[in-house]
């Protein structure tokens, strides 16, 4: 391990030697919150370092980790930035965006140049951070772990340092095994070991018996896998297939560490390990990670990525509303956001949630951040689902701005000029956003007179009989403007599954509440099914849920719902199937329904799935070997967790499962479980799959560790690692779970 060169090269860069000396930043909250605050890069490379000027010892310093840091936006880019725009001008101004659901940093330079140097710098850390291969990314990792413990900063680490550090790193370890590995390491004999000595310990430390033992049943010499024993591993174990001679080529190219092996077409334990924490050796097939789906379908056959009251960043009775929540949500790979227009003072519609203490947003800066930022992440449609409670005129402005803003991204026409039969497909409206909206008339031109019976799309609200229909809305007088503006979205009352068949047209859709919804897929899910290859329908929220908490999708696209809306602001179980099921197909935001659920004759019910043609349950066992460093859950000094491993199948009710492995006391760091758990899958098309690490605790609740969700149909059988995700659903590197998969037929 080459720690000088690790921030050698890019030490001498004068953007970063700016970062390093350290600046003197504004940070901005708000139009009346603005501090200053020291910011610095510290020597790792890889953190950000600020406090208050005069914070004394008491209070610490505050960080953030370039592998956090998503883009750096310069200039006025922030609704906070442009709130202050008169007082600081924009080559004055940078924003830190970070991922997950972590709020921005919005900064202040002295000078156009420290400004420049900073964002300029900045953008080089994060190519960097991105850039790391594995190897690179754990010498990181050790150096990291070396400068936090390295306390005299003498650039060597005593045996008392090694302690504190073992605790840091989550291990409990007895006094006597933990001084026998440093006295290995201190080759030396000077009591102390320098970097070089410290990767020895750490690699000492890290030895990882599970694979030995899997290298070990496939190497004839125990010192190196040759090509064709790799071959068979791949074959036997990881079920590659045919082209398993070609892949044991490739993986010995890409992961062999070893110029001398690689010569000899051979793989060593250390690029065996080295392959099975990689990509590769994921749980998740890589062909499915790419676009790998039919996207020439009808809408109607998809799963579409959806997001509840997008404006709002906290909860929906005193939240704030803001621009940012679109931005992440879009970034999210989401495919359709809400929009709540209100009328506003000086006849320009507001965004908020309606009678309630939320701030408000303008109409058109949402349109300006739509078009900016809809096709970043995915260029597949966008679907801005409007709930209108504007009078005539501004409803216009509504339509003005659509047109003006959106321009000739928002689709005002049909697709070939043509009413459809069914909906248009996601690759015919690549790049263009759809108004779903209430319409006068239909798309073949004559006026429909229903009109005035239409009603707010979310009829569900806390007080009264929730699904009792609210007195007419009276604003339910429509703008013929932003009316021509529907096309393929036309938001209807639903009059039941057999009106639908008989008399509803492809591009008429209904919103349901998340009990309405239920309480028809229990009671005729094969009529829902069938309604959903041909219609689209968006599920929203109770409106009891004023704490933005969601329900359960799974229940939703088992009978093929598209618009499944739940608060992407509301980290949780739910969002992780939501993250877990887009993860595919390039997280575009759009996934293909199973077959079963896409032909007209559609006669699947998820509540009787043995009915349907092709029924082949499957057996899914899996083996939980070992976690590796898994994160802190208690800062406090002596805390270690005492980890367990649950695995929740979600799919049709028969398949909905969990069960868990026993817990290990006092290991974050190297716990090893070797229990299997054993689901049998009967609609394995419609099912998830989520790892959950927790630490366990007898008086209390669990503490959350680590998740990692994904759809069954994705899952590599053989010897895999699970890369860990946060709560928030933010990679936790290097923490994983290593365990062995097989699918069988349940004979």
């Amino acid at each position: 391990l080459d720690t000088g060169k690790k921030t050698s090269g890019i030490q001498d860069d004068p953007d970063i030697k700016v970062l390093m000396a350290g600046s003197t930043l504004r940070k901005v909250k708000s139009r009346s919150w603005k501090k200053q605050r020291h910011f610095r890069l510290l020597e790792d490379g890889l953190t950000i370092w600020y406090k208050s000027r005069w914070a004394g010892k008491a209070k610490t310093p505050e960080k953030n980790l370039m592998t956090e840091l998503e883009m750096v936006r310069e200039g006025h880019q922030s609704e906070v930035l442009l709130s202050i725009a008169e007082e600081f001008p924009a080559a004055l101004c940078f924003t830190l965006v970070f991922h997950g659901r972590q709020g921005n940093l919005d900064l202040v330079a002295e000078s156009p140049e420290e400004a420049q140097a900073w964002i300029q710098g900045v953008r080089k850390l994060i190519h960097r951070a991105q850039t790391m291969d594995e190897k690179e990314r754990l010498d990181q990792w050790v150096w990291d772990w070396f400068q936090k413990a390295d306390k005299n900063k003498d650039g060597k680490m005593n045996f008392k340092e090694v302690r504190k550090l073992l605790k840091m790193m989550n291990i409990e370890m007895n006094e006597e095994h933990a001084f026998h590995l440093f006295t290995m390491a201190d080759k030396s004999g000077t009591g102390s070991l320098e970097i070089e000595q410290f990767v020895h310990f750490y690699k000492i430390l890290t030895q990882r018996d599970e694979v030995w033992k899997v290298f070990q049943d496939y190497s004839g010499d125990g010192e190196k896998l040759m090509l064709e024993e790799l071959d068979n591993f791949l074959r036997i174990e990881q079920q590659t297939g045919e082209r398993s001679a070609q892949h044991a080529q490739e993986l010995i190219e890409r992961y062999e560490p070893s110029e001398t092996a690689k010569k000899q077409g051979a793989m060593t334990l250390d690029g065996f390990q080295m392959y099975l924490c990689s990509q590769d050796g994921s749980i998740f097939k890589p062909e499915h990670q790419g676009l790998y789906q039919d996207m020439s379908q009808p809408l109607s056959h998809y799963f579409i990525s959806s997001s509840h009251n997008t404006y709002l960043l906290e909860d929906q009775l005193r939240g704030h509303s803001s621009l940012e929540a679109y931005i992440k949500a879009l970034k999210r790979g989401c495919r359709c956001v809400e929009v709540d227009s209100w009328d506003g003072n000086d006849g320009e519609p507001v965004v908020y949630h309606g009678h309630t203490l939320t701030s408000k947003i303008l109409f058109r800066d949402i349109m300006s951040t739509l078009k900016e930022y809809a096709f970043k992440a995915s260029d597949f449609p966008v679907i801005l689902s409007l709930e209108n409670h504007c009078g005539v005129e501004q409803q216009t402005v509504m339509a003005q701005h659509l047109r003006q803003i959106l321009g000739d991204t928002l689709l005002t026409t049909l697709v070939d000029g043509q009413v459809p039969l069914q909906l248009p497909s996601p690759q015919e409206l690549r790049g263009k956003i759809l108004l779903k909206a209430k319409k006068i008339g239909g798309l073949e031109g004559c006026v429909d007179e229903t009109l005035t019976d239409e009603i707010s799309d979310e009829e569900e609200m806390p007080n009264g009989d929730p699904e009792s229909p609210p007195a007419e809305d009276p604003l339910s007088k429509l703008s013929r403007e932003l009316s021509d503006l529907v096309v393929y979205c036309k938001s209807v009352h639903f009059h039941g599954f057999e009106h639908s068949r008989l008399h509803a047209k492809c591009y008429e859709m209904s919103s349901f509440s998340e009990s309405k919804a239920k309480k028809l897929a229990k009671e005729s899910g094969r009529d829902f099914v069938q309604y959903n290859t041909r219609q689209l329908s968006r599920i929203y929220p109770s409106g009891f849920r004023t704490d933005s908490s969601n329900y359960n999708p799974q229940d939703m696209w088992s009978v093929g719902c598209q618009i499944v809306a739940l608060n992407f602001q509301t980290a949780g179980l739910e969002m992780d199937l939501n993250d877990g099921l887009f993860r595919q197909n390039n997280c575009c935001g759009y996934v293909l329904k199973p077959e079963f659920m896409t032909d007209g004759n559609a006669q699947f019910s998820p509540e009787k799935p043995d009915e349907r043609q092709g029924y082949r349950p499957l057996r899914l066992s899996i083996q939980v070997i070992s976690g590796q460093q898994l994160p802190k859950v208690n800062q406090k000094e002596g805390s270690i967790v005492d980890p367990l491993v649950r695995v929740e199948i979600y799919g049709v009710p028969q398949d909905q499962a969990k069960d868990e492995t026993s817990h290990i006391n006092n290991n974050g760091f190297n716990p090893v479980w070797n229990e299997t758990l054993n689901f049998v899958i009967t609609t394995p098309e419609l099912a998830l799959v989520r790892f959950v690490v927790e630490d366990y605790d007898k008086a209390s609740r669990n503490d959350f560790i680590g998740q990692f969700t994904l759809p069954f149909k994705c899952i590599q059988a053989g010897y895999r690692h699970i890369h860990l995700l946060s709560r928030d659903g933010t990679a936790i590197p290097p923490s994983s779970l290593f365990v062995n998969i097989s699918i069988s037929e349940l004979s």
